[in-house]
């Protein structure tokens, strides 16, 4: 039975302890991802999240420091979850012509968590008056969506075609043909 004096810090503080678990997996979970990227663009795509979820995890232990706490990572069943599920996506589809679609699939399921995740912990932080928490989620909120972005992009360009079994010149071609 949880405590009647647990808040909305303490879930602030629960959130970002969760979070800190889970970037440190997603760290040790791409580098496979990028080794097993065809697209160089999403390559080069999971290799810039990389360094900044590295950077992800330093703003995350400012925002612990600016709580007056230090960092502590939370186990994330979630994350572990999500990352599990993207490992086997990729021993099915590595190295098929829906590889690349099956690692884009897996990643944004990672991003639409974190995306979630650190939605509400800005929004914890603003209620709080936590103006640097509050900016601190809100700069890896804004990389989070960036990378979706840039997931999708891929996915709709050449990867889901490529799944689909359209060949490299086929989307030249309508890549020219939209011009």
């Amino acid at each position: 039975m949880a405590s009647e004096e647990m808040g909305l810090t303490d879930l602030l503080k629960h959130g970002l302890e969760d979070m800190y678990y889970a970037e440190a997996r997603i760290q040790k979970a791409l580098p496979k991802m990028i080794a097993a990227a065809q697209d160089e663009e999403l390559k080069r795509g999971l290799e810039r999240h990389l360094e900044e979820t590295a950077e992800q995890i330093t703003m995350l232990e400012e925002a612990f420091e600016a709580m007056g706490e230090k960092p502590r990572s939370e186990k994330c069943d979630a994350m572990d979850g999500i990352l599990k599920e993207g490992d086997s996506l990729l021993q099915d589809f590595g190295g098929t012509a829906a590889g690349d679609a099956a690692i884009i699939f897996s990643c944004q399921a990672v991003e639409h968590y974190e995306i979630a995740r650190y939605g509400s912990l800005r929004a914890y932080a603003e209620l709080l008056g936590l103006d640097q928490v509050a900016d601190l989620m809100n700069d890896i909120l804004e990389q989070e969506e960036a990378a979706d972005e840039l997931l999708s992009e891929i996915a709709e360009d050449r990867a889901n075609p490529m799944a689909a079994g359209e060949s490299p010149d086929d989307l030249d071609d309508e890549d020219e043909e939209q011009e």
